[in-house]
């Protein structure tokens, strides 16, 4: 600072001083340095006060921080577990640390630089805060919850939260969507936006700036009326706004009847709030997404009670297994056709935590094959332990080959999945199909006959394993392990069974999976002549 200062003071100095040489002989030449040295003393207090606004700035932004990750650093994984949290995570260490950091570049300081810089390579970058953004829009989508509830916080599972959305957040969240051509989900969000504004929430982002981008979003959904009725307010509150003006003719123009029946005292007047609904949604790639997320919100579940009666729960002995006689495992029945069981006690909490230990260090995010899945959506991270890994592994894959009775040894490595923000596998089989004979060639094991599912952990809410083409809904639970068929006894691929995890609203969701395959499984599970059975 002291440095800055003297170059500041040379600087002026030289401007002031270069007019001749024999100042001193002249006082009327002196009364001009006293006005100089008042510009100067002028200058110096503007170079305080901007120093002084910069240290205020940084300790507002240390104290805001030191309180937010001593929260955060004592339970990592509980205030992940909340979606706002992990979204603003994000955003903060991509967009906001780097607002930081050029305040801070102001005057340069060689040990904040050096240790932000050592830490950069490991920052979220762009992608990042743009897909945790779509994940928050995703779980508005699935469990149909209006942008207000995210802003406040509200969302199920959750008796209050003081996690809340700025202006800027929803401005932010609509313009990702808006770059994205994604118009529904912009007018959401930046009528979110608007409506803070409305209650005169402070922000960057200014009115004019929101209701530019919202009128236009409108009109890309096909609203003209409204579109109109939001321009009018922006040419009211900015009536030079070029833009504003241009898309008003190009509206007047293509609705010129319902523009003269905008009355003249409507032009300050709030409009009517747009909700999930107003729009339609647009069509995906999806057929059963309504299904789908029908299920994962716990709708349209088919468990009848006439089909609940025939569902029981016994001990399972693994038929006399050697290791299951002493302890054999607790079964229940979650469905009957095709047939579901869930395992209670599959997994102990030391086991779960052996493999999450094992599994961190090596996940990544995980991608579906192209062969297998081509339209599948998955966004998880995941990693593969052999048994040779650890003790626990091997003791765990012994344990899934004395439950089912069907050999392990031809099965896939245990993949271990960890889902964050908005973490969901859409609907999808895990056997391939007649139209993907090569999607396991490499493997020359077959197909894959059966899958095991372990939940290592409970899901506050959201992450459910849901069966759209009969309507079954199976919650995680941590310890327990679910387990299905994917072919029938003669070969043939069981379509019922496709399948999908449902987004994680509020939690975080752990689970391995062992994909069992069909070679040395003839004596085991002997094939059957009739397709269907």
């Amino acid at each position: 600072m002291r440095k800055l200062l003297s170059v500041v003071v040379w600087t002026l100095l030289c401007c002031s001083l270069s007019i001749q040489e024999d100042i001193f002989t002249s006082i009327g030449q002196m009364t001009d340095l006293i006005h100089t040295e008042k510009e100067l003393v002028q200058s110096l207090k503007e170079y305080i006060l901007a120093e002084e606004s910069k240290l205020a700035a940084v300790k507002s932004w240390a104290n805001k921080l030191d309180s937010l990750t001593q929260v955060s650093s004592s339970d990592p994984e509980g205030f992940l577990a909340h979606p706002v949290n992990a979204y603003k995570l994000m955003k903060r260490l991509h967009t906001e640390w780097s607002q930081l950091e050029s305040l801070v570049l102001q005057d340069p300081s060689e040990g904040f630089i050096s240790n932000i810089s050592t830490h950069r390579p490991f920052f979220p970058d762009q992608e990042d805060e743009k897909g945790a953004a779509k994940a928050l829009m995703r779980l508005q989508d699935t469990y149909q919850l209006d942008s207000e509830s995210f802003s406040r916080g509200k969302l199920p599972g959750r008796l209050h939260s003081n996690v809340l959305l700025t202006v800027d957040d929803c401005f932010d969240m609509g313009k990702t969507a808006y770059n994205d051509g994604d118009y529904y989900h912009s007018v959401l969000w930046m009528q979110q936006a608007l409506r803070q504004l409305d209650m005169g929430e402070d922000s960057v982002a200014s009115k004019a700036t929101v209701l530019d981008y919202l009128s236009y979003s409108v009109y890309q959904m096909g609203d003209l009326p409204r579109a109109i009725e939001l321009t009018l307010r922006l040419v009211a509150l900015d009536s030079g706004h070029q833009r504003a003006g241009a898309n008003l003719r190009y509206f007047e123009q293509l609705l010129s009847k319902q523009l003269t029946e905008v009355k003249q005292s409507e032009l300050t007047s709030f409009e009517e709030p747009i909700q999930i609904g107003t729009y339609a949604r647009p069509k995906d790639h999806l057929p059963e997404r309504e299904v789908y997320e029908a299920l994962c919100r716990g709708e349209g579940v088919q468990m009848t009670e006439k089909r609940r009666s025939g569902l029981f729960c016994r001990y399972h002995d693994g038929n006399r297994n050697p290791r299951l006689l002493l302890r054999p495992m607790m079964e229940e029945d979650e469905w009957d056709s095709p047939r579901i069981v869930r395992y209670l006690n599959a997994l102990s909490h030391d086991e779960i935590e052996t493999i999450k230990q094992l599994a961190k260090p090596n996940v990544s995010l995980s991608q579906t094959p192209q062969t297998l899945q081509s339209l599948c959506m998955c966004v998880f991270s995941s990693a593969w332990l052999e048994g040779e890994d650890d003790p626990v592994v091997a003791r765990v894959n012994q344990r899934i080959e004395d439950i089912t009775g069907l050999t392990v040894r031809t099965a896939e490595l245990l993949q271990v999945a960890n889902y964050g923000v908005g973490g969901q596998y859409e609907p999808h089989f895990d056997f391939s199909r007649k139209d993907e004979p090569d999607a396991f060639k490499r493997l020359g094991t077959g197909n894959r006959v059966a899958t095991f599912l372990n939940y290592m952990s409970d899901v506050e809410a959201g992450g459910a394993t849901v069966f759209p083409d009969f309507g079954a809904a199976i919650r995680p639970k941590k310890g327990t392990a679910v387990f299905w068929y994917n072919l029938f006894s003669s070969g043939e691929g069981d379509y019922r069974t496709r399948h999908a995890a449902c987004p994680v609203l509020v939690g975080n969701k752990w689970v391995s999976n062992k994909w069992i395959h069909e070679r040395g499984q003839e004596f085991r599970r002997p094939c059957g002549l009739t397709p269907g059975n």
